[in-house]
């Protein structure tokens, strides 16, 4: 899962609710434990009390049997659990053997309508307790009855507990998120088969978007697919209508211009003069309007090595003078998202130009980051001549603009070139080589293909 994925989100959001929902039950269940064991406690202690009190009414107050209370705990001394007689005064007539060697601590709860009070403190053995006193008249005086359990076991019952419950609820939280790991994956599979779909489009593989999809994402690839489809119509539409004005304005310019051109007097030689330059800006206006439409066609791709290998051999034979060196950086194909045309026109003028004012050496290189596509390919041509300084760096990419009148040309190539790399969506630039000359920068989107 990727970062910033919908399976990702649901996965993190999912875990933290079932982490959330995992501890709190884990609380609750520890304390719903805590609680019944603190009930059974208090029932066990009340039992033992009314035990005493039943033994005491029937013995009047006197000595108890051995017997009496059969819990072995009673006899362990430092146990926790503890009884005690004692009469009106406070002193004790009685009380169990595990009593020997503390002292049971004073009440200072209320005794309530029955009787009956409850606390819970410490022994002198640094035990926590939970002591339970049953106030009992008989004919001619009172008794104070005492029983008394360890709280301590009951902690460290619950501590156990609370333990095991957290390792037990932890393993169904791993169980659990590797389930919804696995259900976030599975279940938005469809949506990774639509964006592969979406991506054979736009590197050229398919036409439309292909496949049978789930009703919530249907509606998407049907709406895709209309897109696609009212994209290649605009297009188609626009190109026709650039024509037609284009040929419908050829007609009145030639017109202009051969009546123009029969006479010899000021106006007609600016009519002549203007209506050639208005001829110029239609086939200007009209070929860039060729170049937007084509590149806006989805799914054209070309091989860029093979472009820019087969350049370097024609360059090559038109400038003997010149080393004209090719370089590819991996064994993988690296494609170029358009028109193989378009891209002969943008790396043809560079190299072309490069060979021009090179003194003996030109170096192409051609790399793609990723390697393998999908991202930007890189074009760089170098030459050892006289080089720019950054002020004719970007002068020269003006159109028209010609640094040396000497060199045979027009001007127009490097904006040739600037102008197609823009309607791309890429970069130029032009910087000094480490061979002395110029080195051109060149950035355009790359596309994914099959490795041949």
């Amino acid at each position: 899962m990727r970062r910033r994925s919908i399976a990702l989100s649901l996965f993190v959001y999912s875990l933290a609710w079932l982490v959330l929902a995992l501890a709190v039950t884990a609380f609750l269940l520890t304390d719903l434990y805590s609680r019944a064991l603190d009930t059974s406690l208090r029932e066990t202690l009340e039992f033992h009390l009314e035990t005493l009190v039943g033994v005491s009414l029937s013995s009047d107050g006197g000595e108890l049997p051995a017997s009496s209370l059969a819990d072995p705990r009673f006899s362990r001394p430092g146990s926790g659990w503890y009884w005690e007689i004692r009469d009106s005064s406070g002193e004790a007539i009685n009380f169990s053997p595990s009593l020997i060697g503390t002292v049971l601590p004073e009440l200072t709860a209320v005794f309530d309508a029955d009787n009956v009070r409850t606390e819970a403190r410490e022994d002198g053995f640094g035990t926590q307790i939970r002591m339970i006193e049953r106030r009992i008249t008989l004919a001619d005086s009172s008794l104070l009855i005492t029983v008394t359990g360890n709280l301590n076991e009951m902690f460290e019952l619950v501590d156990n507990f609370r333990g095991q419950t957290f390792i037990v609820l932890g393993a169904v939280g791993i169980m659990l998120a590797v389930m919804s790991a696995i259900v976030a994956r599975f279940a938005l599979r469809p949506i990774g088969k639509l964006s592969r779909a979406v991506e054979a489009v736009r590197e050229g593989d398919a036409e439309r978007v292909e496949g049978e999809y789930p009703t919530e994402i249907a509606p998407l690839a049907q709406e895709v697919n209309e897109l696609l489809h009212s994209n290649t119509q605009i297009i188609e539409r626009a190109r026709s209508q650039v024509g037609n004005l284009a040929h419908g304005l050829k007609t009145p310019l030639a017109v202009l211009r051969n009546e123009s051109a029969g006479s010899r007097n000021k106006i007609a030689k600016v009519v002549l003069a203007e209506t050639e330059k208005m001829s110029g800006m239609v086939s200007t206006y009209l070929d860039r309007a060729s170049l937007a439409a084509r590149t806006a066609v989805v799914g054209r791709k070309s091989n860029a090595g093979a472009v820019l290998e087969r350049l370097t051999r024609v360059m090559a034979k038109l400038h003997p003078e010149c080393d004209v060196e090719f370089q590819h950086s991996g064994s993988r194909p690296i494609w170029f998202r358009g028109e193989e045309s378009d891209l002969e026109e943008i790396a043809g003028n560079l190299i072309d130009n490069a060979c021009k004012w090179a003194k003996s050496e030109v170096r192409v290189s051609l790399s793609a980051n990723p390697p393998n596509g999908g991202g930007t390919l890189a074009i760089l041509v170098e030459d050892d001549g006289v080089g720019l300084t950054v002020e004719q760096a970007e002068k020269v990419l003006r159109r028209g603009v010609r640094l040396d009148e000497k060199t045979p040309g027009s001007g127009l190539g490097l904006d040739i070139v600037k102008e197609l790399v823009d309607i791309y969506g890429g970069t130029l630039k032009l910087y000094r080589s480490e061979m002395s000359g110029v080195k051109a920068e060149l950035s355009l989107p790359a596309a994914r293909g099959t490795t041949t």
